[in-house]
């Protein structure tokens, strides 16, 4: 079978089982509120267009953080070095906020690994790894209601629930689109990958999704 058709086999039979789960899913959690607001400069002054490319001003997300008890699930597809970086990244902001994160691997299996990260129930999937951009490019259409948000990288057409946050660097678009820029590991660095987590979830908590966030 082709991949792509391979890919739609399984993305499919996934989007079954999450349907399946969901019947089970436990009560409603509280709502995740953003602390803060962002400074003059994160966001454009008029609401940016679905699939828009926004150019926050560095610096401009470090007022916002959320409310104890985020509920966050880090999605990684290995342990390449890039991929090390946004994680190290995140799990720093993670403490230093008290969000609850979790960890799903999907280095076997992409939208297996998807599925599993979006039946912890979260309130926001961020995923670390270029090599899951295909994969999140068939689920995140059919789970709206799911909040992705994508470091390093981003979806070619993402729908309104994935943001993406990308550098010069950075912005793989899936297999068959390259890169937005040059690719350049020496790019993730340790603070451009704490830029990007703390830029992202500023964008999520204050509702402006769907974009690409470019920061340098």
């Amino acid at each position: 079978m082709p991949v792509p058709a391979r890919l739609a086999a399984i993305a499919l039979a996934a989007l079954v089982t999450v349907a399946v789960v969901g019947c089970a899913a436990s009560g409603p959690h509280p709502a995740t509120t953003a602390i803060g607001t962002p400074a003059a400069g994160f966001a454009p002054l008029s609401a940016p267009s679905p699939e828009a490319t926004v150019n926050p001003i560095s610096g401009s997300w470090d007022g916002v953080r959320p409310s104890p008890g985020y509920r966050i699930v880090l999605l990684s597809g290995g342990d390449d070095p890039t991929s090390a970086a946004l994680s190290d990244a995140v799990h720093a902001w993670a403490d230093e906020v008290d969000a609850d994160l979790r960890t799903v691997s999907a280095e076997d299996d992409a939208i297996g690994g998807i599925v599993e990260a979006m039946d912890l129930e979260p309130e926001l999937i961020v995923s670390v790894d270029d090599g899951l951009i295909d994969a999140l490019a068939m689920v995140t259409p059919n789970h709206l209601e799911v909040p992705f948000l994508i470091l390093g990288a981003e979806l070619a057409e993402p729908t309104y629930n994935v943001t993406a946050v990308d550098w010069t660097g950075a912005g793989f678009r899936g297999e068959g689109l390259g890169t937005a820029t040059h690719f350049d590991a020496e790019s993730f660095t340790p603070e451009r990958c704490a830029d990007a987590i703390r830029a992202g979830t500023t964008a999520v908590l204050t509702g402006m999704t769907g974009v690409v966030l470019w920061i340098d």
